[in-house]
């Protein structure tokens, strides 16, 4: 099945900008060795190709206040390979102070042993141009059937990765191209199984319970809410 015009339109859109926020990484713990994509790379600050990057690389990089923790959690992923996920900074060859979200599930070959880990980096650091959020907001007008799904999952994604609306929305266009599946049809099957899937968000239940029912308690009139980038940050292991 080929893309429609409005698929085609949507990805020439947000190719260039995602492919500058959202980037693939992989951990194999045999030997200890790391693979970045392009757009990791640059995240660091690095052109790709110029660094090879290792453990102790990493952890260079990760901001001086969040190094402890980060190091705790890189010992658990290297030894034991469980999924993981991480809302930290960063600190660029410019030194540039990066916000990042890093996601990764575990790599297993045929017998099920866990060779290490794979995932994503998201950089939370600049906003879309308005002119980017223009286009992005036209393209998605002309989705109209498919706009409500695609907003149920983006939904979910800003609430598991505490996440502002346009990275939601750039995870699942990533997701989308890494996979080779139609964005509708991803964002519908996710929906699907987390709706469908008993206990999956058990563990978030009651704080989320406890926030909406005390939601209108901090309701000033006239306070605006902060920006995504005055939010306090906060591990998601």
């Amino acid at each position: 099945m080929t893309d429609s015009p409005t698929d085609e339109a949507l990805s020439r859109i947000l190719v260039d900008d995602v492919s500058r926020h959202v980037g693939s990484f992989r951990y194999l713990s045999t030997d200890d060795s790391w693979e970045w994509s392009a757009s990791v790379a640059r995240i660091h600050g690095y052109e790709p190709g110029t660094v090879e990057p290792t453990t102790e690389l990493v952890l260079r990089h990760k901001h001086p206040d969040d190094r402890e923790d980060i190091t705790t959690l890189l010992t658990s992923v290297r030894t034991t390979g469980e999924p993981f996920s991480s809302r930290h900074r960063i600190v660029d060859t410019r030194g540039t102070i990066r916000h990042v979200v890093v996601i990764g599930d575990r790599i297993v070959d045929e017998d099920g042993t866990v060779l290490g880990t794979s995932g994503f980096y998201l950089d939370l650091t600049d906003a879309l141009e308005e002119d980017l959020r223009a286009a992005v907001d036209a393209a998605m007008s002309s989705l109209a059937d498919a706009r409500a799904v695609i907003e149920q999952a983006k939904g979910a994604l800003m609430l598991a990765y505490t996440i502002p609306a346009e990275r939601a929305f750039e995870i699942l266009v990533w997701r989308s191209q890494e996979t080779n599946v139609k964005l509708r049809s991803l964002a519908e099957r996710l929906v699907h199984e987390i709706s469908t899937t008993p206990g999956i968000l058990e563990e978030f239940r009651g704080p989320f319970d406890h926030l909406f029912l005390t939601v209108h308690q901090r309701i000033r009139s006239g306070d605006p809410l902060p920006s995504p980038t005055e939010r306090p940050t906060a591990h998601l292991d």
